[in-house]
């Protein structure tokens, strides 16, 4: 039996914020929300694990914007601050040959054996931005950010070198990439943010185009320059887009993320050390626990669905609810708000999905896992005593709600 959304939908706070009350208290009400997204645009919310692993590969859910009621209807202006996330042209807001031909392009550079061989350059740029944050926490009295000398410049210089976007473009990237996926911006400055990332990114692809190298947007011009279907120009800074926002911030709060799972909990902690879990363990139980994206855009019903008995209306914008699947209890059981590193190697362990499922899983997924293992082993080993320098409360929040994580994470690296 199929019932329509109940009560008042569920606001999304723009400013972000820490979602898990706010999750437990919707997934107590069932497995799919209402929500209201930024501008008073109706959405939808799918919460709990069945249900979201089911909507993920529903072959009548749709990731291109053509689906997108209020957008077509001009009930979308264009400052609107997850504008990008529907509109731009890639991957994510692709479906069926288009997304393949699309993924065909970057995946050899992302299969298991390819992201081993990055391994010595991962552990190598780890060694010198551990060096760098002993350093800073010298200078700082013994308490540096762990977030801005360690957990971002790791994750983004591995992209940008898989990339070949030269160091001089890689802050600006990341400044514009955060602004792009905030939740609060005002409109203006959405425009304008967006506006700049794209002149940036083709002022690199540009620069790639006259000196070539063995690189992945050297790849990608090349098959731009092919002619034929293979890559359009938009789809080309589309592209690049994504690799390098979702290249380096999902790893990013997935590393800060760990971090503070760690320190909050010493026990666990403890069981690495003793040979009980694994620092795979470890960032699967995190990813778990506390995803580095909590709701993600969109998704669109292309006729009328019903998923765990309530009614998503078609081109309605589906949130994918990461951070509240990863502790859905009738999934992962009454503990499941628990944090717990031997959890990924019980008999029976439902495995996350904070990666995806389906044709759009995580393209990059094993060289988050590979960049946040050897993180974190090595950190852990470099600074056995390293704790928080502050309260979990007192830390400021991402202002976004796809994004989940915090600003800056200030640790005390003690012996």
């Amino acid at each position: 039996m199929e019932t329509p959304p109940a009560g008042n939908p569920h606001r999304l706070d723009p400013a972000g914020g820490c979602p898990h009350a706010d999750n437990a208290r919707l997934l107590a009400l069932g497995a799919v929300a209402p929500v209201e997204l930024p501008g008073g645009i109706e959405g939808m919310a799918v919460l709990g694990h069945e249900a979201l692993r089911e909507f993920l590969q529903h072959p009548e859910v749709a990731k291109s914007a053509e689906h997108f009621t209020a957008l077509r209807e001009g009930r979308v202006g264009p400052g609107w601050p997850l504008l990008t996330f529907a509109t731009v042209r890639g991957m994510t807001t692709a479906d069926g040959e288009d997304h393949r031909r699309l993924r065909s392009l970057v995946s050899r550079a992302f299969t298991p054996r390819r992201v081993e061989q990055l391994r010595p350059r991962i552990i190598a740029l780890t060694e010198e931005l551990l060096d760098g944050l002993a350093a800073a926490a010298t200078a700082a009295g013994g308490v540096a950010d762990l977030r801005r000398h360690f957990a971002l410049p790791l994750p983004m210089g591995v992209i940008s070198e898989l990339l070949g976007v030269e160091p001089g473009f890689r802050d600006r990237l990341h400044r514009l990439g955060n602004q792009v996926v905030a939740t609060d911006i005002e409109p203006g400055d959405a425009v304008a943010a967006n506006r700049e990332l794209v002149a940036v990114l083709a002022e690199v692809a540009a620069a790639k185009a006259a000196h070539p190298g063995d690189d992945l947007t050297s790849a990608l011009i090349a098959a731009r320059d092919e002619g034929g279907d293979r890559l359009g120009q938009e789809e080309l800074i589309g592209t690049l887009m994504l690799m390098i926002i979702a290249g380096h911030e999902t790893t990013l709060n997935l590393i800060t993320n760990a971090v503070r799972a760690l320190c909050g909990h010493p026990d666990q902690l403890g069981l690495v050390r003793a040979g009980r879990a694994g620092w795979t363990d470890v960032v699967d139980e995190t990813l778990r626990w506390d995803a580095p994206v909590s709701y993600f855009p969109f998704r669109y019903p292309v006729r009328d669905l019903t998923i765990d008995g309530t009614l998503i209306p078609a081109g309605t914008p589906v949130l994918a609810g990461y951070s509240a699947a990863g502790r859905d209890p009738a999934a992962h059981g009454e503990d499941a708000d628990r944090f717990d590193v031997t959890r990924p190697a019980r008999a029976g362990a439902v495995r996350h999905l904070s990666l995806g499922h389906g044709a759009h899983y995580c393209l990059g997924a094993p060289l988050a896992r590979l960049e946040a293992t050897v993180a974190l082993e090595r950190l852990f080993d470099r600074f056995p005593g390293l704790e928080l320098a502050a309260a979990e409360d007192d830390l400021s929040r991402d202002a976004s709600f796809v994004g989940n994580s915090v600003r800056d994470l200030p640790v005390r690296l003690a012996p």
